[in-house]
């Protein structure tokens, strides 16, 4: 469920409404006129939401959800809805799913900006903030004693950020909470949306982004980096971690505490990093991966679906170290040209 500090919500709207806008055949023996009141993932759901299931990794999940209306797509097989849930049949459920967020949340993308004034009015401003020239603040945002923000710099609406914070110019901060001690150095972009859509035979079809930024106290995100806002839930950067210029952090990524990610490092969705995790730079991390606590990644190293567990790997595929340098050096001896004999 989107949070209402940032997105607005325009429902709820009828069932069939939902399914019209969506593409999707309403059943015969269901309620069209049964009101459907947000979105929300299969773990999150309640009864008066509406979810989607893609895929057979989804299908744990369907059972045990709780959620009244549930896309169910054809890659799911022959999933069938549990009790108290109904099941709508479709394509594509992330391309039904992607409608009707479009239909609740039709501002979803980049934040529009009405005001008249560079600070709104109803943004709380606490004691000893310093805004440098070309600061703009947002409605209801709330800036933490004693943080200074540089020039340039855009708080979206909503945005919390904490106490005693160093943010650095041009800087764009949307849809996130952040807290305190935390260090963002020039030109870093938080809470823009995820890169995400469905495709199909008629092309791709965004997927609107309509999920959060958590910050944790005492991280510093490096120039340049950039952090995508979930999907439906949360972004996460766990306390004191420490994140290098030029790094892309995806959407739904949830990133342990005190962590290291070098320079150029780039981590797909969803994936879960642990604590005390480093990541040497341009390290690769593909979606749904799994990297284990205090795990360490040589530069250049690509992380593919599935769980890393603890240890020290290079290469990519990722492997472990020595591994990996063993079957480097057998590969430059094999590469070297072979010595002449003299005759001849």
């Amino acid at each position: 469920m989107a949070d209402p500090r940032f997105y607005d919500n325009r429902g709820p709207f009828k069932l069939a409404d939902v399914c019209l806008r969506s593409s999707v055949a309403l059943p015969e023996s269901v309620d069209g006129d049964a009101l459907i009141f947000d979105l929300a993932t299969l773990e999150g759901a309640g009864p008066q939401h509406l979810a989607f299931c893609a895929g057979k990794a989804s299908l744990g999940a369907l059972a045990q959800t709780r959620a009244g209306f549930c896309f169910i797509g054809k890659d799911a097989g022959a999933a069938k809805a549990p009790s108290g849930t109904v099941g709508l049949s479709c394509g594509s459920a992330q391309q039904a799913f992607a409608a009707a967020l479009n239909l609740f949340y039709p501002e979803n993308m980049l934040v529009a900006w009405s005001q008249q004034t560079a600070v709104d009015p109803s943004a709380k401003i606490g004691d000893g903030v310093v805004l440098a020239p070309g600061v703009v603040i947002g409605p209801h945002a709330e800036i933490g004693d004693q943080t200074r923000i540089g020039p340039n710099t855009v708080i979206g609406r909503g945005v919390a950020i904490g106490r005693r914070c160093e943010i650095g110019s041009n800087v764009t901060i949307a849809n996130a909470y952040i807290g305190d001690h935390v260090v963002i150095l020039p030109g870093a972009q938080i809470g823009q949306p995820g890169f995400g859509f469905a495709s199909g035979a008629t092309g791709h079809t965004k997927i609107p982004q309509i999920g959060r930024v958590i910050v944790q106290d005492k991280v510093e995100i490096g120039a340049c980096t950039t952090i995508d806002r979930g999907a439906i839930g949360d972004t996460v950067i766990g306390e004191g971690t420490k994140i290098d210029n030029l790094v892309q952090i995806g959407h739904n990524n949830r990133i342990g505490r005190h962590c290291v990610i070098v320079a150029q490092v780039g981590i797909s969705g969803s994936c879960e990093i642990g604590d005390f995790v480093v990541m040497g730079g341009q390290a690769g991390i593909a979606d749904h991966a799994i990297i284990e606590s205090g795990t360490r990644l040589a530069a250049r190293t690509g992380v593919m679906p599935g769980t890393l567990k603890r240890g020290d790997y290079g290469g990519a595929p990722a492997r472990p170290v020595k591994d990996w340098l063993r079957e480097s050096i057998v590969l430059a001896r094999l590469a070297k040209p072979k010595k002449q004999d003299g005759n001849g």
